[in-house]
């Protein structure tokens, strides 16, 4: 299983990562398709090779097809808003916030799955790449849907642990080097 090769990765000086990497995928509540379209999109936000290769082949066994693309959707067309929205909203002329953004986000409106699974995902990204306004967003869609508060932490702790191991696995390896 690549979660416990991965799990096996992480240096001891990082226990409660491997810890919690185990607790977040392996004991996650959430229905397989948001707990693996949440992963691999994380995965990918996190820009770590090895979290990427490692968590890749789980996620597309535990994927369809169509899910296995959205989920890499999400963090594409995230990596392009959460700078996007995030630049508009540290910019201190609130002009910026009144003008047509003018990208494509067409999959947002129709991303092959279910539009809550693709907000999970969406916001899970914009975590990891630190845009409040996109947070604030999806989670306003995902709550007016009905989708509760722990759902919602769940998806965030996800990402913060993905994240978490892929920077430390990175820093090892380039220490190592």
């Amino acid at each position: 299983m690549a979660l416990d090769e991965l799990k096996a990765a992480v240096p001891d000086f990082a226990k409660d990562l491997k810890l919690n990497l185990g607790s977040v995928i392996g004991n996650s509540d959430l229905p397989q398709q948001q707990l693996w379209g949440t992963v691999l999109a994380c995965a990918i936000a996190s820009r770590s090779q090895k979290v990427l290769k490692e968590l890749e082949p789980e996620a597309q066994a535990n994927l369809k097809p169509e899910a296995y693309q959205a989920a890499k959707s999400a963090a594409a067309i995230m990596a392009m808003n959460n700078v996007f929205y995030r630049t508009r909203h540290l910019l201190s002329d609130p002009e910026y916030g009144t003008m047509r953004a003018g990208l494509r986000m067409n999959v947002i409106g129709n991303p092959g799955v279910d539009k809550v699974d693709f907000e999970l995902w969406s916001l899970a990204v914009s975590a990891i790449n630190g845009c409040g306004q996109c947070l604030d967003s999806h989670e306003q869609v995902l709550r007016k849907s009905g989708v509760d508060r722990e759902t919602i932490q769940e998806a965030v702790k996800i990402a913060a642990v993905i994240q978490a191991v892929g920077v430390t696995l990175d820093a090892e390896a380039v220490l190592a080097e």
